[in-house]
């Protein structure tokens, strides 16, 4: 799993008033909460956090946030704000967890290979593109590849013949269909 560091800041000032003084200043308005801790208000500045998140975009990542005056944090992005016209980031959730703990977690599944049947004039069927796993938040891959290539046609591809690392635990049923060599029409 990705992990990334930010910088942020508590924030005393709240209101309509305030929040649009603090972005016109450079500022995103944040908060974190989670594990049975009061949330805390934050800002962050904008530039760094909209090219953080940039490389983030749909991918799991654990971010560390370094909070002046506080220990660090460990957080998932819960929940991100943007303006319906000009699309400019306009408030951030971070939930916190514990990295200790293990969580559910939606992966993306990369094709990898070209399948024997392929190669025969099949088609390629593609029927699941993210699996549920559960694990650790840094015991989780970025992506979990199925390797086709000794797909003939009419064979398919289970959820349970894809390799996981061994700390982390399929969710998906095993029973479901990754990818089929269709035949030749």
């Amino acid at each position: 799993m990705l992990q990334q560091e930010m910088a942020a800041s508590v924030r005393t000032n709240f209101g309509k008033g305030p929040m649009r003084q603090l972005r016109m200043a450079g500022h995103t308005p944040a908060v974190v909460y989670g594990l049975g801790h009061e949330p805390v208000a934050l800002q962050l500045e904008t530039l760094p956090l909209v090219k953080q998140l940039l490389k983030l975009q749909r991918r799991n990542a654990v971010i560390t946030l370094n909070i002046e005056g506080d220990s660090p944090r460990h957080v998932l992005i819960k929940e991100l704000q943007t303006d319906p016209v000009s699309d400019s980031l306009v408030h951030a959730d971070f939930y916190e967890i514990a990295l200790d703990q293990p969580r559910e977690f939606t992966v993306d599944l990369v094709v990898d290979g070209v399948a024997k049947g392929m190669d025969l004039g099949g088609i390629l069927e593609i029927a699941t593109r993210k699996v549920k796993v559960s694990g650790n938040p840094l015991d989780i891959p970025d992506t979990i590849t199925a390797d086709i290539t000794s797909l003939g046609i009419g064979d398919s591809l289970l959820v349970s013949q894809l390799s996981i690392p061994a700390n982390v635990t399929m969710m998906t049923s095993g029973e479901a269909v990754c990818a089929t060599i269709l035949a030749p029409q």
